[in-house]
């Protein structure tokens, strides 16, 4: 009896402990919004003509950090490297986006933030846009159109498709217990919610938002954001009770393209569309912030919100402009630039019980710090094939000052491929023009006859208009074989070289560019 009592006291305290020890690593919540620009929060630009009261809050209840960079200025590339610690550039994706169809970016091997925090005994849930490929099961008789005889056409996207087959390689292969969303953009098919691995209802029509494909009858764009925003609250509400931490990634669809308030939020903003949206967006993070506060969760979970890129000239800069308002704030350029407004986002940290209220940081950080900074939270170690360009933020969040920064260096990369990479005030873009949508394009740089690379002092030079290449070679040469090193180590980060899955050029060549020009 005397043993079996030692044995049930030892097994007791090892229950206690494990539960305490559950209930010591926090839970995370990361918040990622679409095509939001740097300019559009309040707590970032005084400026700003759109309300963000929730944001604001959030920002005054925890730490803004206000050179906070996504690792590309479109959103594929950028998610990938959220949830991976790696630069997408290491992959085939050179340039551009994946689409509703597209098969997986992220190796079923890799280590993901999900698998990680799984592994380390949370629950992980994805809801929301994904954006990073799935393997869609075709029918046994798909085949090409063929009506055509002299030049057989394509299949209609998702023609192929059999929709009552579960769908692999997609969010909850890859560390997530359950998924709940969307296979890319709102504007992109197919329209229809996935749930885990199955649609949640079969495609029986068409519909159109930008792009025209597949939908489930019953599916509306404008409805997919309230219907997030609610399942991540459920999601939420079922976590309270079980004293394990969990890990959410919430990715919302919004403010991108399709550009549709709900009713309620319609003519809000008294700008326009766009900006009715960003308050919506808003106002589903005070929803969510009001859903961990009910559930007794906000002390010590830690909530992270930004976005995937900057903003996209689908918002309508003219008209917001004419106004006052411009959503990339003082940065050049928007969305698919290689110029900061395409990649320097708002960033906000709340987590009370270790992030001092009311602070700020000025630490150059990336999305793709995520993963480090997870695995320092829990006190995990990253293998060397793991995270090759994450680096921990923790430091910064628990405010501990450091005389060296946080990353030796960040890498940017823009929609065409084109790369840019920042050193304290330093950045050198290696292309002659915005890399993206902005004029002048690298085309029309080229053409012109300008530079082919950018140097610029963001300390001195914040709105990149003083070119410093021919005045400082020096950092030029320096910076651009940091670049290289970085690509052929494989990694941005210290530890044993890694491979890149492809080879991987960090400039076109003037060929290349007079070629594009034409």
């Amino acid at each position: 009896m005397k043993s079996f009592l030692i044995t049930f006291a030892a097994i007791f305290s090892l229950a206690v402990h494990a539960i305490a020890a559950a209930e010591s690593k926090p839970n995370i919540v990361f918040i990622l919004a679409d095509d939001l620009g740097y300019g559009d929060v309040t707590c970032f630009n005084a400026q700003s003509k759109i309300p963000t009261p929730h944001l604001d809050k959030l920002a005054a209840q925890g730490m803004r950090f206000t050179d906070a960079h996504t690792s590309s200025s479109v959103c594929t590339p950028t998610r990938y490297s959220t949830l991976t610690g790696r630069y997408s550039w290491r992959t085939h994706l050179q340039s551009g986006v994946l689409d509703g169809f597209s098969t997986p970016l992220i190796a079923s091997n890799r280590m993901t933030v999900a698998s990680l925090l799984k592994a380390n005994g949370y629950q992980t849930a994805c809801i929301g846009k994904w954006h990073l490929g799935m393997n869609w099961e075709k029918k046994e008789d798909a085949a090409t159109d063929s009506s055509n005889k002299d030049k057989p056409q394509k299949p209609k996207p998702g023609s192929t498709v059999d929709w009552t087959k579960p769908i692999r390689n997609g969010p909850t292969t890859l560390g997530f217990d359950y998924y709940y969303g969307i296979s890319a953009s709102l504007d992109m098919p197919p329209f229809v919610f996935i749930e885990n691995d199955r649609v949640t209802a079969i495609p029986t029509t068409e519909k159109k938002w930008q792009r025209t494909g597949p939908a489930a009858e019953s599916f509306e764009a404008i409805d997919v954001m309230p219907e997030l925003t609610r399942k991540a609250a459920g999601w939420i509400e079922q976590r309270a009770p079980e004293k394990k931490p969990f890990f959410l990634y919430l990715a919302y669809t919004s403010p991108h393209t399709p550009i549709l308030p709900t009713p309620a939020w319609q003519g809000k903003s008294g700008l326009n569309a766009y900006a009715d949206f960003v308050m919506q967006t808003d106002a589903a993070v005070g929803e969510l912030m009001a859903t961990l506060e009910r559930a007794g969760l906000s002390t010590n979970t830690l909530v992270i919100f930004t976005s995937d890129n900057g903003c996209s000239p689908s918002a309508g800069f003219g008209a917001l402009k004419a106004k006052g308002h411009n959503p990339s704030g003082p940065w050049r350029g928007h969305k698919a630039d290689i110029w900061e407004g395409g990649h320097r986002v708002p960033y906000i940290a709340r987590w009370p019980a270790q992030v001092k209220p009311g602070t700020s940081s000025d630490e150059t950080i990336c999305l793709s710090d995520l993963l480090a900074t997870s695995a320092a939270i829990v006190g995990a170690k990253l293998p060397g094939n793991a995270g090759e360009d994450s680096v921990s933020i923790l430091p910064a969040l628990l405010g501990e000052k450091s005389r060296q920064p946080l990353r030796a260096a960040t890498v940017h990369h823009s929609i065409q491929g084109e790369f840019a990479i920042r050193q304290g005030p330093w950045k050198l873009a290696l292309c002659p023009g915005s890399g993206g949508w902005s004029a002048p394009n690298d085309q029309a740089a080229f053409k012109q006859g300008l530079p082919r690379v950018q140097l610029y002092n963001l300390a001195k030079d914040p709105g990149e208009t003083n070119n410093l290449q021919t005045v400082h070679p020096e950092k030029v040469a320096s910076l651009t074989k940091l670049m290289k090193k970085y690509v052929t180590d494989g990694r941005s980060t210290p530890g044993e070289a890694q491979p890149n899955d492809v080879p991987v050029k960090i400039a076109k060549s003037s060929a290349t560019l007079e070629k594009e020009k034409e």
